[in-house]
């Protein structure tokens, strides 16, 4: 747990707007996966109540409250087709498609095909001068099989790396996107009162792409989604399963890991499974290389800092009775620090060579060129925005959470410009949320009485940010 991580943030005195309450959040919530890009989970970790008090309450937050209750029916219908609907990264063409149509009724300018398949959107308001400000939603589904008995469940398959998988949104892409189209129109609906810029971001390929593609947030970036205007600040939010409907999660400073992925092919020597001496066996070296790469972490580097180094793919041979000439070792490195990223790169480099060559064989380490920076809240703009936050979910509702290791290419967004990414719980409260299935797992679920709070959540925050709904 960061040191921080207990200390509470600056109390700030004011009067909240009555919500929608929250279904019984409990005290305490297990950040579960939260999003795992690359399609590898998170370290789950407790949350703790925040002691934030709620900013002023004006009269445009009971506006914009009135108009997220109004929309919300067609909210969650929207979640529901895309939910049906799933596309893997840089193949979300029919989700792209609807969400720039919606758009364009609303009389946004919208820029479409930006890295592959991203949109990005410009509303211009008409209540004043005021700020950029950017907000984010990722669309891409994962290869999961879906498990959970829905009338909307997915059946939806695809190729993906060469090989037929199924599709489900077992991240929960789907809401971000389906709260993204409710809050632009509720913001253009609000138009003539909104200070300032508007600028949303529909991204494709949060998850990553195979053999070391670069996409999503840093091809949007590249292709100039954050040009002509650029944003002051970037918002983005993630629903997840350990947290009860109506909990808001936030942390300042790091709060999500790098990701970085890397490839070891070992090569030995093809002998006949029965005469092991006549040749030199790629799996025992692979087996032995794993081995050694655990003492890394337990005996390297300070446990003070957490990191995780993960071998979750072994691939070699095809016969019982062949002892193959490779083998290939894919594998995750999550942590914070730059420092501590490098040295571990530098050190699986390092310990997969030399016992690969102190057992006659071979090995070369590969890292592939997309791996994600940790993504890190703006301390400054963090303190800021928890205000807005606390008054949609209560002094009960909003928490604290610890850094987990997932990792979200949100990062890159957050560092081009300040970024605030928050965390929206979706799970039953009670035995709901205590059995509640991880995101990236096939019994992934939603409680969809929680997204309204992602959605005021994320209008609260434009509304404070920009200083909408105040005389010119």
């Amino acid at each position: 747990m960061m040191p921080f991580l207990g200390r509470p943030a600056r109390r700030l005195l004011a009067e909240p707007v009555a919500a929608t309450p929250a279904a019984g959040p409990s005290r305490r919530g297990l950040l579960a996966l939260a999003c795992a890009c690359s399609a590898l989970p998170m370290l789950a970790a407790k949350s703790v109540r925040a002691a934030v008090a709620p900013g002023a309450a004006r009269p445009f937050h009971a506006a914009l409250d009135a108009a997220a209750a109004a929309i919300e029916p067609r909210m969650i219908a929207w979640r529901r087709d895309i939910h049906q609907n799933p596309e893997l990264g840089n193949q979300e063409n029919r989700t792209s498609g609807l969400v720039a149509a919606h758009l364009r009724n609303l009389g946004y300018e919208v820029r479409d095909k930006v890295a592959v398949t991203g949109l990005v959107a410009v509303l211009r308001g008409g209540g004043g001068p005021g700020p950029v400000i950017a907000l984010r939603a990722d669309m891409d589904a994962l290869p999961v099989a879906e498990e959970v008995d829905l009338p909307f469940a997915s059946r939806a398959k695809t190729t993906w790396d060469g090989q037929e998988v199924s599709v489900m949104h077992a991240c929960g892409h789907d809401c971000h996107t389906a709260i993204l189209m409710a809050a632009a129109e509720v913001l253009a609906q609000h138009k003539d009162q909104l200070r300032g810029t508007i600028k949303l971001i529909f991204q494709p390929a949060e998850e990553n792409l195979p053999r070391g593609e670069i996409g999503g947030a840093r091809r949007m970036l590249d292709e100039g989604a954050f040009a002509d205007p650029k944003p002051d600040a970037v918002f983005g939010l993630h629903v997840v399963s350990g947290l009860p409907v109506g909990a808001l999660g936030w942390r300042p400073g790091p709060a999500a890991a790098s990701a970085d992925e890397f490839r070891i092919t070992v090569q030995g020597r093809q002998t006949h499974g029965a005469r092991p001496w006549a040749g030199v066996d790629p799996i025992v070296v692979g087996a032995q290389i794993v081995s050694a790469l655990q003492t890394i972490q337990s005996r390297q580097v300070d446990v003070g800092e957490p990191s995780v180094l993960t071998v979750g793919q072994f691939h070699s041979g095809n016969r019982n009775n062949i002892i193959p000439d490779r083998a290939e070792l894919n594998g995750t490195l999550r942590t914070y620090g730059e420092e501590r990223r490098q040295y571990v790169m530098k050190r699986v480099t390092e310990i997969s060579e030399n016992v690969a060559k102190g057992m006659d064989a071979t090995a070369t380490v590969n890292w592939e060129p997309n791996g994600y920076p940790s993504n890190s809240n703006d301390p400054a703009l963090s303190e800021r925005m928890a205000p807005s936050l606390a008054r949609v979910a209560g002094a009960e509702g909003l928490r604290l959470m610890p850094p987990g290791l997932a990792a979200e290419d949100f990062a890159y967004f957050s560092r081009a410009v300040p970024g605030f990414f928050f965390n929206v719980g979706i799970s039953t409260p009670g035995d709901g949320l205590r059995n509640a299935a991880p995101n990236h797992s096939p019994r992934f679920q939603v409680d969809e009485r929680g997204m309204i709070f992602g959605l005021r959540g994320m209008l609260h925050a434009v509304a404070d940010f920009t200083g909408s709904g105040t005389p010119a």
